[in-house]
């Protein structure tokens, strides 16, 4: 049983190794962060957004003046002159408007000025005007009257050099470590006609994406970085100009240069990602947000236009087809661009605005880790329906969160990463442990007739032996053993030749125990675990375990010579057995158990084949099994023994060889000397007395067994074992005159 439950959690330990792996591996591509797993997040992002978009609020002080297909009808196709474009300028300014922002450009001189047509050579001779009207220009005209209102003009980021470098109009407070140093980049912008860029108020950048951005606009730079310096974005560049201050500030990391957090104007601060740009908060397009051109340019003083204009930003842009300024929002609409601006207005003016931290980011990757292993300890421990069910409790739980997090607190955390790899590692561990069962199976089934001797198979097949719980009492003998130092040997071979190492070692050793007629109990990690007696009698079953026990050094010795052991460390054993009463049955559950022993004998066994370091040397054997063997084999007396559970120590006794060996002269020679050593110990002999008996029987030993050696080397380091009536009243070894005979040792209270 101890053995099963050994394999069961090296097995366990294996498949968490496994799911380990898999969330670190995880983890990694996380941090890469590849284009699918970006995509999967922003998508989801999306879907928050789309289930819960944002309201739309008809008092915030934002207007579109919308160009649209009917002004475009009514008073020509784009561009207009802008002397008519001033003629819209004043007509705002006159109903109130606190800033008045254009999301077009104006980069080339008015094509419709006098003095631009009177210079044209194909109207020349055509054209019949006051030498005066040579140097009326629109621009000019346009310039003086938006220097009369609160105006901002757009400019747009350009890949190519355009011979002049706009200046922003608002200051920039930096607060941290130079926070603008990594704002989106821009190569150029388009510049203003004269006079224009000196009679704005205001300059903004008209994008609403980076250059090579593309899709859904998700994301908006608040700032950029420009050759002339930082240039604020239209929206905020109108909000700045209505409410008259002069600067920005801008809200760096203390510790790392380069990392915007946030843009403030006036008392209103605005969480930013790293390099400056705002999660966009939208709401569904609204016609409340538009005023179309013409109704601004057919009315004089209209007292409804001047309750929708007055005191309100007012941003001029247009959703004519023709014009391409549509842009896709994460709500899956299209709409004109100069709304998104009006949008990071709105949102600016409540404080409603997303965020994302690199806090949310390790959040998430956290909410992976643990639902990786909730889904790996669950299977590993319950199988695989309970991780589904413990993984959808747990896949709930960060929906939940992400849920919650979005709609109180505005804050983007991404439930899909912890999600989809979740039910991959599910998915993957759910294969590797239908495999790993299947391939044990075919194990189980393939090698079920190696755990005993044919001849015990075709006899409980005779009897009709039936597999049921329960079990029933008998005398047993029971071995373990145990490769000694493993480690170094699994260190100095892959995981893959180390398992057809112990293969073909374990096939040898299992041999031998099937041709002594023993019963393999279990292979345990580098042990196996044998029993005697049982299913059916064997008849001098100590003897049969302790055979078992000399053919498997020997075929050690030949293993070891073998070519698969070519170049690698020498494998030793460590072998213990024990005799005793038992419990021997099917133990287990009703739907699954196992054919075992469990008692008393078995631990004794255990610790005997644990005590072979502290002996040094290879096969133990208990007092029990002494007294069923006698002289039938080579035993040595190995002293006393403190056995773990044991209140006192044990005799225990080397096994040497087999019944030639017991008869040969050699051995008894070397008993008769063996014995004389252990009554000079047990009489406080000087150690010079002990020092050379030992001597005498390391001589004596190397022609009999070389094993033998370092058992002799050891036993003046521990003549204490031999001195047992010194601890605690344990049982001593009375020896009879030690003949040639080798009178077998008996023990006492």
């Amino acid at each position: 049983m101890a053995g099963n439950t050994k394999a069961r959690v090296a097995r366990r330990l294996g498949f968490r190794l496994v799911g380990l792996g898999l969330i670190l591996f995880g983890c990694f591509i996380r941090v890469l962060d590849p284009y699918p797993v970006q995509m999967s997040r922003f998508i989801y992002f999306d879907v928050l957004q789309r289930i819960s978009p944002r309201a739309y609020d008809p008092d915030l002080p934002v207007r579109v003046v919308d160009i649209d297909e009917k002004s475009l009808t009514t008073w020509g196709q784009w561009p207009w002159p802008r002397t008519q474009l001033a003629d819209m300028v004043g007509r705002l300014g006159e109903y109130g408007a606190a800033a008045i922002a254009f999301d077009m450009l104006f980069a080339e001189p008015d094509r419709y000025s006098v003095s631009r047509l009177m210079q044209d050579p194909a109207l020349t001779g055509l054209l019949q005007a006051d030498p005066s009207a040579k140097t009326l220009d629109n621009d000019v005209a346009f310039g003086a009257e938006i220097s009369n209102w609160p105006v901002v003009l757009g400019v747009a980021a350009r890949s190519t050099d355009s011979g002049t470098i706009v200046t922003p109009k608002a200051g920039l407070v930096e607060i941290g470590d130079q926070p603008a140093a990594g704002l989106v980049s821009v190569p150029h912008w388009t510049p203003l006609a004269p006079p224009l860029g000196e009679d704005a108020i205001g300059i903004g950048g008209v994008n609403v994406s980076p250059l090579d951005g593309s899709g859904v606009v998700r994301r908006v730079p608040l700032l950029w970085s420009g050759p002339g310096g930082v240039m604020p974005g239209l929206g905020i560049e109108a909000l700045r100009v209505a409410m008259g201050e002069p600067v920005y500030f801008a809200e760096g990391s203390q510790d790392e240069a380069g990392i915007m957090l946030a843009v403030g104007v006036g008392d209103f601060l605005l969480p930013t990602t790293e390099n400056g740009e705002v999660w966009v908060r939208y709401r569904r397009d609204h016609p409340g947000l538009y005023i179309s051109a013409d109704d601004i340019m057919q009315h004089d003083d209209d007292p409804g236009l001047r309750s929708e204009i007055e005191g309100r930003i007012i941003l001029v842009g247009t959703s004519a087809a023709g014009l391409f300024d549509m842009q896709e929002t994460t709500l899956g609409e299209a709409v004109p661009g100069v709304s998104i601006h009006a949008q990071i207005i709105e949102q600016i003016i409540l404080g409603d605005t997303l965020s994302r931290s690199d806090v949310t980011a390790a959040l998430e990757l956290l909410a992976f880790v643990i639902l990786g292993m909730v889904v790996t300890f669950v299977m590993s421990r319950v199988g695989a329906v309970a991780s589904f069910v413990a993984g959808g409790v747990a896949a709930a739980a960060v929906m939940g969160i992400s849920w919650l997090a979005f709609q109180n607190h505005a804050v983007l955390f991404d439930a899909t990463f912890p999600l989809a790899g979740g039910m991959a590692n599910f998915g993957l561990l759910a294969g590797y442990l239908f495999v790993s069962t299947e391939r044990e199976k075919r194990v189980i089934r393939r090698t079920f007739s190696h755990y005993v001797a044919p001849e015990i198979l075709d006899e409980m097949e005779a009897s009709g032996h039936q597999l049921q719980l329960g079990g029933e009492t008998q005398d047993i003998t029971v071995m373990f053993s145990d490769i000694r130092d493993f480690t170094p040997l699994s260190e100095s071979v892959s995981a893959t030749d180390l398992v057809t190492l112990l293969n073909a070692l374990f096939s040898e050793l299992g041999d031998q125990i099937l041709f002594e007629h023993g019963t393999i109990d279990k292979f345990i990690g580098d042990a196996v675990m044998a029993f005697w007696n049982a299913p059916v009698p064997v008849r001098d079953h100590p003897v049969r375990a302790a055979q078992a026990a000399l053919k498997m050094r020997k075929a050690l010795a030949t293993f070891n010579a073998s070519p698969i052991m070519h170049g690698r460390p020498q494998i030793a054993l460590a072998t213990g057995c024990a005799s005793g009463v038992a419990c021997v049955g099917n133990i287990g559950s009703r739907s699954r158990f196992n054919y075992t022993v469990i008692g008393d004998v078995v631990n004794v066994a255990a610790r005997l084949e644990q005590n072979c370091r502290h002996v040094d040397y290879d096969i133990l054997i208990s007092n029990s099994v002494y007294g069923e063997i006698g002289q039938k084999l080579a035993l040595l007396e190995a002293g006393f023994v403190d056995l773990k559970g044991k209140s006192k120590p044990e005799p225990v006794f080397v096994l040497v060889g087999d019944r030639d060996m017991a008869e040969s002269s050699g051995f008894k020679k070397l008993r008769k000397t063996h014995q004389s050593l252990l009554l000079a110990i047990q009489k406080r002999g000087t150690r010079a007395e002990v020092y050379g008996l030992c001597q005498e029987c390391l001589t004596l030993a190397s022609d009999i067994e070389p094993g033998l050696e370092r058992f002799y080397r050891a036993i003046p380091g521990r003549v204490a074992d031999f001195r047992a009536e010194t601890r605690s009243g344990a049982a001593i070894f009375s020896h009879h005159s030690a003949d040639d005979s080798g009178a077998r040792v008996q023990t006492g209270s």
